[in-house]
């Protein structure tokens, strides 16, 4: 009776990463990750245990991505985007502290306008 056992879903974030990943590569797997992960940043937000979860591991993937990332514009916007995740889930204190690691100064101007808590 296997057919009808449930399977885990397999989440975009839960994939493993054939390393060395391109810095194009890498942008583009973490906008897939935090557009995926949106849904479950609401659901952190509500202190649903499952969808924080999922936004706590989407999240922690998505900056450890960033981080091997060499170009910095790059990686700014990637920051940006992990930033508008936390924002979503309300993660305030995550959401400072990325936004401290952007060095591109127009990008942290555009966070700061879009999320006046973050100045």
């Amino acid at each position: 009776m296997r057919w009808f056992a449930r399977k885990t879903r397999q989440d975009i974030w839960d994939e493993t990463i054939e390393w060395p990943l391109g810095d194009i590569e890498a942008a583009e797997r973490i906008r897939a990750i935090c557009d995926a992960a949106a849904a479950s940043a609401t659901g952190f937000s509500r202190n649903d245990k499952g969808d924080s979860e999922r936004y706590e591991r989407a999240a922690k993937v998505a900056m450890e991505i960033a981080m091997k990332i060499s170009d910095g514009l790059m990686r700014d916007d990637a920051v940006h985007r992990i930033v508008d995740l936390c924002m979503k889930a309300n993660d305030l204190k995550t959401a400072q502290i990325l936004c401290r690691a952007i060095h591109a100064s127009w990008i942290r101007e555009t966070i700061q306008r879009d999320y006046p808590a973050l100045a």
